[in-house]
């Protein structure tokens, strides 16, 4: 297991808590879009963090990169870019989960050599 712990999973595993706990800690908790599409992102990226930490394998980060990847259209998508707060608090966790999901991923020897050739 000490093999598979990348560190980007554990701040993957802090941005789900964050975004989990947002609604209410950001005072969003009435905008029923933002504030479930935040508990259940947050509480994906976290359970997929702690799979990813546990088991050897790349679909956990590939979840957590698609996870980001939505996050970052949610508010336009879901209709709530009205709340500011949520809108930029969903699009900056979605970043960095893809930015350290593809960087988990890019670690990985086989995507790693796949990468270089391409």
């Amino acid at each position: 297991m000490a093999a598979n712990m990348k560190w980007q999973d554990w701040a993957t595993f802090l941005l789900g808590v964050w975004l989990a706990a947002s609604p209410w800690l950001l005072g969003y908790s009435d905008s029923e879009g933002a504030m479930w599409n935040a508990v259940i992102l947050g509480v994906a990226l976290a359970v997929f963090s702690l799979l990813e930490l546990g088991l050897p394998g790349k679909w956990e980060e590939w979840v957590n990169l698609l996870a980001g990847l939505w996050l970052v259209v949610a508010p336009f998508v879901i209709g709530f870019t009205s709340h500011f707060g949520a809108s930029v608090n969903a699009m900056l966790v979605g970043a960095a989960a893809v930015l350290l999901s593809a960087w988990a991923l890019s670690l990985d020897k086989e995507i790693g050599n796949w990468w270089q050739r391409a």
